[in-house]
């Protein structure tokens, strides 16, 4: 009870720190036009931080009060209502009250009745807020990620005239502006991802790993073509002073307490802590130093998705593991070492210092006090997390006059990365046939093994990719590796419906040997031909001639 205690305690002290923080409300324009002039002008409404905001864009929509369940927390179906817009007619807005269940279901009651965006007017008078996602559990997860019309909150004092004048019979038209929510500084946009190295940590882990693997070719064109500046960020806290012998804080923080993470919702069986997250974020910020002081931080994104896919179970966590994905990328793992340090040192870490200096806010910067987080040209991101729409976002962080023309396209399916040209992608290949795991999409480099002229490849595409024959016919799954960890010995014969020679990449020793074998084959065939060419031209003749001599006898 007493340890209970201590880590309530412990966790308090942490999440108090952030309560003191500055936070601010991301907000946007808000212009009403309507036949009564009382409420026409300009109103500051906050941005939800659900659905996808039309960031540099405006929408123009007529506000509509519905009649029944005016908070919008039950399926308008039930009551026969639709606010689908007619033919020709302004996009409805729909106008909700607050209270009796979470902003996002009444967003997602809206989208399902028709509306193109949702307002919701505050029930007691006080600043904006913004309009947070429920609390993480599945079910609501699911539901939030339906959700793609925009969202917005309004004071009460607006919500209440808005609503004398729907019912004095006014048109109320709106015109919502996302044109400066997020500042247009120069021709280069700046943004920021604040993560997390533990993926399973539940729905929001899912979601920015999901993320990450959907929006990393487009942030890697935008960073090699100098469009964008990207840097990835991690959260972390200090152990009190009175609880750094504590079994909670030896087995979630580095460097004497210094840097912790918190692991509240402990899974027993998953095999790693809360210190062992912190040593994979302090790893990913430090892989990212080394890449951006070589002139290549798109390598980021391959390390933390390689990671993710080729570090599970009992390597989850791993150096080992870590190192073999850091050498794949071609990246000197003894400067991400130097970088990490002593994590057991009673002393400052420069990286994991300035990560925390970087999440308190400045000016007009509130405190980062969830994850993940998305900064654009120092502006919090408010809306959905997946690749459409975060890269509206990015594209309207833009000057008017240098939006690049990486916006102004629609498709970006036909754009590639090129990442397999240097160093495969770190990828398996086999140069002496010609063949490759690696391979370009606007996602980025993928590894996976190939279909050679119809024969099926199997691996993880990473170290091996074998062909089914060999697969099928090797007693052994796997033969010993021979070549620095990263490719395989595979096969030793040569296939007859293929035209190429599909000898991998052997042991001298063992091709000698072979050759040795093949030559001793190929003397004794020339020497069996040989013994019945002798038979045939000399001892059968002989044979012959005695055996007339017989008959005439």
């Amino acid at each position: 009870m007493r340890e209970k205690l201590r880590v309530l305690i412990w966790v308090c002290m942490l999440l108090w720190g952030n309560c003191l923080g500055s936070f601010v409300v991301e907000k946007n324009s808000l212009k009403v036009t309507s036949s009564g002039e009382s409420i026409v002008g300009v109103y500051d409404s906050a941005i939800g931080s659900f659905g996808v905001p039309k960031h540099g864009g405006t929408l123009v929509g007529r506000v509509v009060y519905p009649e029944a369940n005016k908070r919008g927390c039950i399926n308008f179906d039930q009551f026969g209502m639709s606010f689908k817009s007619r033919l020709g007619a302004l996009p409805i807005v729909l106008l909700l009250d607050r209270g009796d269940c979470f902003f996002a279901l009444k967003a997602l009651s809206a989208q399902q009745a028709g509306a193109a965006a949702i307002l919701i007017a505050d029930d007691r008078n006080e600043p904006l807020i913004t309009l947070n996602t429920p609390e993480e559990t599945p079910a609501f997860a699911e539901y939030v990620q339906d959700i793609a019309i925009p969202s917005a909150l309004i004071t009460k004092s607006l919500g209440d005239r808005i609503k004398e004048a729907l019912s004095n019979g006014d048109h109320v038209d709106i015109n919502l502006h996302w044109r400066e929510s997020l500042l247009r500084p120069d021709e280069l946009v700046e943004y920021e991802f604040w993560t997390n190295g533990d993926y399973e940590c539940g729905p929001t882990c899912d979601s920015q790993l999901e993320f990450i693997n959907n929006f990393k070719g487009a942030a890697q064109i935008l960073e090699q073509k100098g469009y964008t500046r990207f840097t990835p960020h991690y959260m972390t806290w200090y152990c009190p002073a009175s609880f750094i012998l504590t079994k909670q804080c030896k087995t979630q923080c580095i460097n004497h307490g210094r840097y912790c993470a918190p692991d509240l919702k402990h899974y027993p069986n998953r095999g790693y802590d809360g210190k062992d997250i912190v040593i994979q974020n302090l790893r990913q910020a430090c892989l990212f130093k080394v890449a951006n002081e070589s002139g290549k931080p798109w390598l980021w994104w391959d390390y933390v998705t390689d990671f993710a896919m080729r570090c599970k179970w009992i390597d989850k966590y791993t150096k080992e593991c870590a190192d073999k994905v850091i050498r794949s990328l071609g990246i000197d793992v003894t400067k991400i070492d130097d970088c990490i340090g002593d994590i057991e040192a009673d002393a400052q870490n420069p990286i994991l210092e300035a990560e925390q200096k970087a999440q308190i806010g400045e000016g007009n910067r509130g405190d980062v006090t969830m994850l993940p987080t998305l900064m654009i040209n120092n502006r919090q991101y408010r809306g959905k997390l997946e690749k459409g729409a975060v890269l509206k976002a990015i594209c309207a962080g833009f000057q008017d006059a240098t939006e690049q023309a990486i916006c102004l396209s629609e498709v970006l399916s036909d754009i590639e990365t090129n990442r397999c040209l240097e160093n495969n992608g770190g990828c398996w290949e086999d140069n002496i046939a010609n063949i490759t795991a690696c391979r370009d999409t606007i996602r980025g480099r993928v590894c996976e093994c190939p279909v050679v002229n119809g024969v099926k490849y199997y691996g993880d595409g990473y170290t091996h990719c074998e062909s089914k024959h060999v697969y099928l016919t090797r007693k052994k799954p796997s033969l010993q590796n021979r070549d620095s960890g990263y490719t395989y010995c595979e096969s030793k014969y040569i296939s007859l419906m293929r035209k190429k020679l599909s000898l991998q990449r052997c042991n001298p020793g063992e091709i000698v040997v072979w050759a040795i074998i093949l030559g001793l084959g190929v003397a004794g065939a020339a020497g069996y031909a040989y013994y019945k060419y002798k038979i045939l031209t000399t001892w059968i003749p002989r044979f012959a001639q005695y055996s007339a001599l017989n008959n005439k006898a």
